[in-house]
């Protein structure tokens, strides 16, 4: 394999970024490496990381806090339009990147470079700034009570592979804006992303006269990973990724329990298509929701849950839709629903998945092959089971989509929630009381009505329940996990009451 020049904006050769210095990478290793998952004989980035330059950049951050948490609002809000003008800038040059890197279609990594800037505006605004602005109430005649938010510190933020850019700057730009510093590390799949956008972080910083060490880069691997979310001098752990990683860093820090902790895991989403439901819309919501990146979100659609009466129209279409989705590389020049998966291992484990359905019972209504021909290309899957159990219950990050019959309203809400996740749901049905009913019922903290799982609005809260998230919903929520109320109480007066019981001498 020979390396590529991945894009005009990296710089630097491999490397972390520390107190605003690159930190050099050993490039001739490769613990770290993407490809083009299209044409895997490209290499876009690898290097050997350096898991000493976590403790570093923990001390980096840790200095640069006092000055950063003490500017104004205004200042550090300077920083983030600053942020927003260099992305914007930069927008084709960011989403070629991803394209080449991650895989998935240059449409969607274009919304992807987009909503970086995108992030600042919904931060800024009223619906979320709001969460985390000061105010004061009258506690008596002579005594106010205010709330004032503080920043928790040193933020490390852990990104995941499929939105390489705009879910991890989802933690970062309302740790930003509430104070704190960061510890960025991307994942080891989309490292040359990563590294992007460290830099321009760090310029965006460095115009604005802010400290260097406000935003720091490590790149790695599980062992990096691991460092950073137990660090004793981390004061959060902001991260995006899935359920097994959750869980270890959570037993990470079964000791700091003053620790933010903000877990935003995967899914087992269920889609529910009742008998008044617009059909066709129904058909094209579950085939988007369903393989959209690929499968690759943690949104997608995992399980169809169709009622009976409308199953031998429904079934038939959807499956005509699936083996119609075009699959090439994210940047041909021909429209693409879906590119490759990340990774060979990411594609291996899907084909596996759809193996291990039918080996438990499940029909294969269409299969998914692997295209002949180089890079990580997979057709989409559709398996029809029996039904669904929490115990054979298991998310596939990938383009397969599991299907069944239900008979009625109760058994289709019982199987939505034959689940340990609690991501996204989707109902499919004409009749207002149903979807009540539904949204009362089913244990999910994004439920929709008519469109599909995947496609959040950043403008909402985002996030899940059980094996998805802990109760720390990001989007327009993220700045409650950026930042902490302090109460205070404030005595205007010189004439305090002497208690029943005291003298005062």
């Amino acid at each position: 394999m020979t390396p590529t020049a991945s894009t005009s904006l990296l710089d630097q050769p491999p490397c972390d970024y520390v107190d605003g210095r690159p930190l050099p990478l050993d490039a001739s290793g490769s613990r770290i490496r993407s490809v083009d998952p299209a044409d895997p004989e490209v290499v876009v980035y690898q290097a050997d990381p350096a898991v000493e330059h976590v403790d570093l950049a923990v001390q980096a951050a840790r200095r640069a806090l006092p000055e950063w948490s003490g500017r104004s609002l205004e200042q550090r809000i300077e920083v983030l339009r600053r942020w927003q003008a260099l992305t914007s800038e930069r927008v084709d040059e960011i989403a070629d990147l991803i394209c080449l890197e991650m895989g998935k279609v240059r449409g969607e990594c274009l919304f992807e470079a987009k909503a970086l800037g995108g992030k600042v505006d919904i931060t800024l605004g009223p619906e979320s700034i709001s969460r985390v602005t000061d105010y004061t109430v009258p506690v008596n005649d002579s005594r106010d009570g205010h709330c004032r938010f503080k920043p928790h510190g040193v933020l490390a933020v852990v990104g995941p592979f499929n939105f390489p850019a705009h879910l991890p700057n989802g933690h970062w730009v309302p740790a930003l804006l509430t104070g704190n510093t960061i510890v960025f590390k991307p994942s080891d799949k989309t490292p040359a992303t990563g590294q992007l956008l460290a830099r321009l972080m760090l310029q965006a910083l460095s115009e604005a006269g802010a400290p260097a060490g406000v935003f720091n880069l490590v790149q790695g691997d599980g062992p990096v990973a691991s460092e950073l979310s137990g660090h004793h001098g981390v004061d959060g752990v902001l991260f995006t990724g899935s359920w097994p990683v959750g869980r270890r860093i959570l037993e990470a820090n079964l000791e700091t329990p003053g620790r933010i902790i903000a877990l935003e895991l995967g899914g087992s989403n269920p889609a529910v298509v009742m008998p008044d439901a617009h059909l066709r819309q129904a058909v094209i919501e579950c085939a988007r929701a369903a393989f959209a990146t690929t499968g690759q979100r943690c949104t997608c659609t995992r399980r169809i849950i169709v009622h009976r009466d409308v199953a031998d129209e429904f079934i038939p279409a959807f499956c005509r839709t699936a083996s119609t989705l075009l699959v090439g590389p994210g940047n041909a020049p021909d429209p693409v629903f879906m590119g490759p998966l990340v990774t060979e291992e990411s594609a291996r484990e899907a084909i596996d998945f759809q193996q291990g359905l039918v080996e438990s019972g499940g029909s294969i209504l269409v299969q998914a092959t692997r295209l002949d021909r180089p890079g990580h290309f997979l057709t989409p899957g559709v398996v029809q089971v029996d039904r669904f159990t929490v115990e054979q219950d298991r998310e596939c990050f990938g383009p397969i989509a599991q299907l069944a019959i239900v008979e009625d309203l109760d058994q289709a809400i019982e199987q939505a929630n034959a689940t340990r996740y609690g991501l996204a749901a989707s109902l499919f049905s004409a009749d207002p009381t149903t979807f009540d009913r539904f949204f009362a019922e089913v244990r999910s903290g994004c439920i929709n009505w008519n469109t599909g799982t995947a496609g959040a609005s950043s403008k909402l809260p985002f996030g899940g329940l059980g094996h998805s998230g802990n109760h720390r919903p990001a989007g327009a929520f993220s700045v409650d996990y950026c930042a902490y109320p302090v109460a205070n109480m404030v005595e205007r007066g010189s004439d305090a009451a002497v208690p029943a019981g005291m003298q005062v001498l």
